[in-house]
């Protein structure tokens, strides 16, 4: 068997190899059958995090085209196409998407198809279905299924394990029901129930070590920090609206500004006037930025068209005066974002 790199033990060579940036990865497979086993390997992968080159992405999936991925590497200000989700459901959405040990996590949803004839859902409203996409071997594969289908629920990684709770499962039923996985056994463990479950959409978000359930309308917001004592219940005056968290603060898109919540107190930091007729975009933190992704430009008063948009904007906190830049469009999604999430390879 042929060194990987000549005259440099295998494990120098790997060490090597995992300083190439992640979307040049398809053109080292093609220069040996050892690269290819090399680029593929868990080993690489580790190497990445040992050398410090490991790369953070955006991921996203929108309306169109159906079950499609794009990796955003900002590095390099481009879309990365992943393969086609191999699930069956057609017109797939209401899903919950997080990555964590490297890989990125499709969680629950449903079929958001219509009988052309008599505007009905033609199709399951909540799946347990759970899949994950290795960037290693670049492919999809099936995990284990969650104790509960849930569509529309909040799904967040705390201390590397995935937390879902609340939603809707079939027939549209509102739940309590928690759970967690542990992506190094594949096992669902139930968590304790939520205190209580709301005839809307609830999401969630990890913010000082603790996660965080919101209901649309709800000031009560109930908050796990142990897994073993359950969710405590808060009353807090935050703003409603898209929330991200970015190098642990938190900010919120309310009333087309963009606010930092700071406890119970918020400061204003830039607007956000542009976004007013913009509807179905992903709002998600990636370094010192927050991103403005995709959607639908809806009707005003003065224009009754509807565009669908695969834009991408910026808003770089780190400067003293932050302000608005685009970035590389969506190469193949477009319109409204139906998962978005972070992933660090």
């Amino acid at each position: 068997m042929t060194a990987l790199i000549e005259g440099l033990p295998d494990a120098v060579a790997i060490r090597c190899l995992a300083r190439v940036p992640f979307y040049l990865h398809p053109k080292l497979e093609l220069v040996s059958h050892s690269w290819r086993a090399a680029i593929q390997s868990a080993e690489l992968f580790k190497a990445r995090q040992e050398v410090n080159s490991s790369e953070e992405f955006l991921c996203v999936s929108a309306f169109e085209p159906e079950n499609l991925w794009e990796l955003y590497d900002p590095t390099h200000d481009l879309w990365i196409t992943l393969p086609i989700l191999p699930s069956n459901i057609s017109h797939f959405a209401r899903f919950s998407v997080v990555s964590t040990a490297g890989k990125l996590f499709v969680l629950g949803g449903g079929s958001d198809a219509v009988d052309p004839l008599t505007g009905d859902q033609d199709g399951i409203f909540a799946t347990d279905k759970v899949w994950s996409y290795d960037p290693a071997t670049r492919a999809w594969n099936p995990r284990a299924s969650m104790l509960v289908p849930r569509a529309m629920f909040a799904c967040c990684v705390l201390d590397g394990k995935i937390v879902a709770a609340g939603g809707f499962t079939n027939r549209r039923k509102s739940i309590c029901n928690a759970e967690i996985y542990d992506p190094e056994t594949n096992v669902w463990v139930q968590l304790p129930d939520l205190h209580h479950a709301h005839n809307s959409a609830c999401s969630g978000v990890v913010f000082g070590g603790k996660v965080h359930v919101l209901h649309k309308g709800l000031s009560t917001i109930q908050v796990l920090e142990n897994f073993k004592q359950g969710w405590i219940a808060h009353e807090y005056s935050w703003l409603q609206g898209p929330m991200t968290v970015v190098r642990g603060k938190l900010y919120v898109m309310s009333n087309w500004f963009i606010y930092k919540q700071e406890g119970e107190s918020r400061r204003m930091i830039v607007s956000a006037s542009d976004f007013r007729r913009r509807i179905g975009y992903a709002m998600i933190g990636l370094g010192d930025d927050i991103y403005i992704v995709g959607g639908v430009n809806g009707p005003d008063y003065w224009n009754c068209s509807v565009k669908v948009l695969s834009d991408v904007d910026v808003l770089t906190l780190g400067s003293e005066r932050p302000a608005w830049r685009k970035v590389a469009p969506l190469t193949r999604c477009r319109g409204t974002i139906l998962g978005c999430t972070q992933l660090r390879i």
